[in-house]
């Protein structure tokens, strides 16, 4: 007999959501990311420290974010409304900076003076160099040899903001590899320094801390919804790298088994492993996710036959990553969200479909999302509607595709 659905979605004490999450690191680190579990369930208890968060996303980072109804891809679609969740609005342009803040104050709160983090896209770093020079905490961020170069406007930005960007060329120059530098660095500097991960995987309590920070996006969407239309929509979607943005917008609506939960990977340029990041399609043509540890989680990860972790590609930077947030392992396993995967073609035409009909600009992680959710919106009544997560903006983007037109 098929199992139901799950609705609800917490981890045990030890950070598993079932068999996934944990805690997989070297000794020197079990006792930081203890004391780090310690301080965030202290602060998660405290009606002080949100007064705090809440005071700082409304004044410094513009909270609330709009729901807009985007009429021109709804027309284009042919059937549900279109939503879209402005968090591209946000100060530094991304969801990133929820996150950001909510750590930034745990850094503060336990004494740590030096702050670390990795970043793909460059935009988690941007936020982190951000918040760091908001609380003078001197900031170090990690970022791939190929990230460097496809985000230059972003490492520009870190610097500018006073951070120091280390640019890791092992491997394969990308996301994984710094997380891998920011590791051995916090592993050397436990004493003074705060590791700021940036989306919902690594080792407990950071998939259950990014999530808490970033859940804000789906309690704000859900009383959004619900004035603008008084139903709750049919669908969520949002593209999937570690997780961070979709899981954010999906937490506060799991439990409402009418809300499909539709996470979007990066389906690259083809079906070979090496080529995509999608860690849910392993019946692709050499392999695909198995279950693995990674980085400190247990979740899907991106393997060869014998079990080496896999070279990626997207077309976007935040996406080109190995494995998923373990709750989204929990999520998919679960048969409570779907996730599809959308080619670098198909983000191209969704980043441009998306400026042409509605004067928005996407990040390219963000325009994986937008040409599966018109695909759901066409099996919809106009009298349904579905929101996409907008995660960010598109400025750091647009040289990439101004680029590749030229070619």
């Amino acid at each position: 007999m098929q199992k139901s659905p799950i609705t609800k979605s917490e981890p045990d004490e030890g950070g598993h959501w079932g068999k996934f999450g944990g805690r997989y690191v070297p000794e020197t680190l079990v006792a930081p990311l203890e004391e780090l579990t310690n301080e965030f369930m202290h602060a998660r208890d405290d009606p002080g420290f949100w007064a705090e968060l809440n005071r700082l996303l409304r004044d410094y980072c513009g909270r609330p974010t709009p729901l807009f109804h985007a009429r021109r891809l709804t027309a284009h679609a042919g059937g549900a409304q279109i939503y879209l969740k402005r968090e591209d609005l946000l100060h530094t342009g991304a969801h990133k900076i929820n996150n950001a803040v909510g750590q930034a104050l745990l850094a503060r709160r336990m004494g740590k003076r030096r702050v670390i983090a990795e970043t793909g896209a460059g935009q988690h770093g941007v936020a982190t160099a951000t918040v760091c020079a908001l609380f003078g905490l001197n900031c170090v961020i990690y970022m791939g040899a190929e990230d460097v170069r496809r985000q230059a406007l972003n490492v520009f930005r870190m610097r500018l903001l006073g951070a120091e960007v280390v640019t890791v060329s092992a491997g394969t120059r990308t996301l994984k590899d710094a997380i891998n530098e920011a590791l051995r660095d916090w592993v050397t500097n436990v004493h003074d320094t705060y590791y700021l991960l940036g989306s919902a995987l690594g080792p407990h309590p950071y998939p259950l801390m990014v999530r808490e920070f970033q859940s804000v996006i789906g309690r704000e969407a859900r009383e959004q919804i619900l004035s603008a239309t008084g139903t709750l929509p049919r669908a969520l979607v949002a593209c999937v790298g570690g997780g961070s943005n979709a899981i954010g917008l999906f937490h506060p609506f799991i439990a409402d088994e009418g809300v499909r939960l539709i996470g979007v990977e990066a389906g690259g340029r083809g079906d070979s492993l090496g080529e995509h990041a999608a860690r849910f399609h392993a019946g692709m043509a050499s392999g695909g996710g198995q279950v693995g540890v990674l980085q400190g989680t247990m979740s899907y990860v991106l393997q060869d036959a014998n079990g080496q972790i896999a070279t990626t590609h997207s077309i976007s930077a935040g996406l080109d990553y190995s494995a998923i947030g373990p709750e989204h392992a929990f999520l998919h396993d679960g048969r409570r969200a779907d996730y599809a995967r959308a080619s670098d073609a198909e983000a191209l035409e969704g980043f441009q479909l998306c400026a042409k009909l509605e004067g928005i600009i996407p990040a390219l992680e963000t325009a994986h999302a937008i040409m599966p959710a018109i695909r759901v919106a066409r099996e919809l009544s106009q009298d349904d509607s579905v929101i996409i997560n907008l995660s960010g903006r598109g400025d750091k983007d647009v040289q990439l595709v101004a680029d590749l037109h030229s070619q």
